[in-house]
């Protein structure tokens, strides 16, 4: 991972040009900039790949604190994929969850996941309460 630092704080990300570079690679779930930020300040865990002072790859854990973790806002950008990053995220999210269910969940990426040591378990349901953020209709 020549190049690259993983910071677990929040200093110095630029939510807007973030917001941009994930709605340019396709991973943008409708957050506004400071949604994203609230986002993962609220969170347990954050992690942040940097590259040249931007913002190239990040993922969140919540977390109980106790018992239960779900990683959440895995994202490499896809021209920084395959370089090992994403692994080293998610190894610097889980390490301090020792002892706890860590679940996550994904559409686009079982192999990955599999390869990083989790397993397929169960069934995921879901539920939108209201309208998603507020102002979208889910699906």
């Amino acid at each position: 991972m020549d190049g690259i630092a993983l910071r677990h704080d929040c200093d110095g990300v630029d939510w807007e040009a973030l917001k941009r570079d994930l709605a340019g690679d396709d991973f943008d779930n409708g957050r506004t900039p400071d949604e994203l930020e609230r986002s993962f300040r609220a969170s347990a865990r954050v992690v942040f790949a940097w590259a040249g002072g931007r913002v190239v790859g990040k993922g969140r854990a919540l977390s109980d604190g106790v018992c239960n973790a779900c990683v959440v806002d895995v994202w490499t950008h896809s021209a920084w994929r395959r370089r090992g990053i994403g692994r080293a995220m998610l190894d610097a999210l889980v390490a301090p969850l020792d002892g706890q269910h860590v679940a996550l969940f994904t559409d686009d990426a079982p192999g990955f996941y599999a390869a990083c040591g989790f397993a397929p378990r169960g069934q995921c349901f879901e539920r939108v309460v209201g309208r998603w953020l507020g102002r979208f209709d889910p699906r």
